[in-house]
């Protein structure tokens, strides 16, 4: 008989997908982390993957903005972890927005077949606009979870990562001296080239 525990889905063998989606600086990893090493401690067989271009704080880990990392394995394309993933009873992936278009079909294949599949992402790029797969994966998610940075001009819940360093790319990878997590409001004004108080 399979353990239909409902804390989060720890004990849970039915496969879901669970989204966690937000600004830069707003804890996606931390919270990412902080499921899987709970599917671990349950002993679940857990596997853990980034997009390879993702090298800013190690090549083989998944590293939060606060230092806490969990061992991962660097892919070039969602295919390769419907193929690792398989035989996992949880699997995370951060960075969700970075993959391929596919990821959306990747992450429906494993819940389908009973795994449960934590993903992490940034729902909105630097212009304010959906960033690759997130909007789609967060449709097909069983559950979202929208966390917030907050905005390091006023203090209010932060909306969006605004880019402070030129570059129209929409992928860059960076931290604080190339992005700052804004409100709406005070996003709006430095758009407008006007001055957000700080």
């Amino acid at each position: 008989m399979k353990d239909t525990g409902t804390d989060n889905g720890e004990m849970m063998r039915r496969g879901r997908v669970e989204v966690i989606c937000g600004s830069m600086f707003s804890g996606k990893t931390e919270e990412l982390i902080r499921r899987l090493r709970r599917a671990q401690f349950a002993h679940q067989r857990v596997e853990i993957f980034k997009p390879s271009i993702d090298v800013r704080y190690s090549d083989s880990e998944v590293v939060s903005h606060e230092g806490n990392s969990i061992m991962s394995t660097p892919v070039d394309s969602s295919a390769s972890i419907l193929l690792m993933g398989q035989e996992s009873e949880v699997v995370g992936i951060d960075e969700a927005q970075f993959f391929d278009e596919h990821i959306v079909e990747v992450c429906n294949d494993l819940a389908n077949r009973g795994i449960r599949v934590i993903v992490a992402g940034l729902d909105l790029d630097f212009k304010g606009q959906p960033f690759g797969p997130m909007p789609a994966l967060c449709a097909i998610a069983d559950d979202v979870t929208k966390v917030h940075a907050i905005c390091v001009r006023c203090g209010a819940l932060a909306y969006v990562s605004h880019r402070i360093v030129e570059g129209e790319k929409q992928v860059l990878l960076g931290e604080k001296a190339e992005y700052e997590p804004l409100c709406r409001e005070c996003y709006n004004r430095a758009m407008n080239g006007g001055i957000a108080p700080r």
